[in-house]
């Protein structure tokens, strides 16, 4: 029995075997899709730089501070060359001082140079400049600098009029400037003048060459003469008192005549007197 049982087994396992071998493996798990790369968003491009509306000069001092780290706009305007007659004026009139004083301490963006040449000084009326009094003179120079810092492409972002150095009142040596395309004019209300280059800048100094000496119209307006004082007028006298005061005038001058008449007369007869009596004695 026990081997009837053991070569049943023995048939069936080949069987057993096929069968398991018919049978299809198990579906291997799929794996998870990885999701698509994000697309980068397109690069947003850089603002471009605002076009200068001033033209460098080619022979304009390299921009920045000199290697001592000051500006030294007496230097840079001797570099530039053709501005002995301004770093002259700057001098005498003792603005140079003013002007790197303020550019020191300046906390509202620098200051902001129109520098003529010498050709442009030159074509003044001869002995113009010594013709002012000190105080116009200095007035002059400092019309010539605004108290701001003005890039080259931001010359139409002024408001008009514009204040400068000179500027003693909200209303005082004011100037108007015009941008458009690629000038820059400048109008005093005496000279219209335009600017030519840059001479030097960075961030908080510029100096631009202009064409012309920047005459101010506060030069040509008429000085304010001052009201002659009033002359006090004397009170009218009463007509009563006026009348009274007439007839005692009047009765006095009566009386004075009447006096020098009755002396006249007196006299005369004394003398009469006298002349009979001479004549009765002879």
């Amino acid at each position: 029995m026990k081997q009837t049982l053991f070569f049943s087994l023995l048939l069936l396992s080949p069987f057993f075997s096929i069968t398991t071998l018919a049978q299809s493996p198990a579906a291997a798990p799929k794996a998870p899709e990885k999701p698509a790369p994000a697309k980068p968003a397109p690069a947003t491009p850089a603002p471009a730089p605002a076009k200068p509306l001033v033209p460098a000069l080619p022979q304009s001092p390299t921009s920045g501070a000199d290697s001592s780290g000051s500006q030294d706009i007496v230097k840079i305007l001797r570099k530039a060359k053709s501005f002995n007659t301004l770093i002259r004026l700057l001098k005498t009139t003792q603005i140079i001082n003013q002007v790197n004083a303020q550019l020191v301490t300046s906390k509202n963006g620098g200051l902001t140079i129109l520098a003529p040449d010498d050709g442009s000084f030159s074509e003044l009326k001869a002995g113009y400049f010594n013709s002012l009094g000190d105080r116009q003179q200095k007035a002059l120079i400092q019309y010539h600098v605004l108290p701001v810092y003005v890039s080259s492409s931001n010359f139409d972002a002024l408001s008009n009029p514009v204040l400068t150095l000179a500027s003693d009142s909200p209303t005082g040596y004011q100037l108007n400037v015009t941008a458009y395309g690629n000038s820059v004019n400048i109008s005093t209300g005496v000279v219209n003048a335009t600017l030519t280059g840059i001479v030097y800048t960075d961030k908080t100094l510029a100096i631009y060459h202009v064409d012309k000496v920047l005459i101010p119209l506060d030069f040509s307006k008429p000085k304010t003469i001052a009201p002659a004082p009033a002359v006090a007028k004397a009170p009218k006298a009463d007509k009563e008192n006026s009348s009274a005061e007439d007839d005692d005038q009047g009765r006095a001058a009566k009386d004075s005549s009447g006096a020098i008449t009755h002396g006249t007369t007196l006299v005369s007869l004394g003398v009469v007197l006298l002349a009979a009596t001479a004549a009765i004695s002879c």
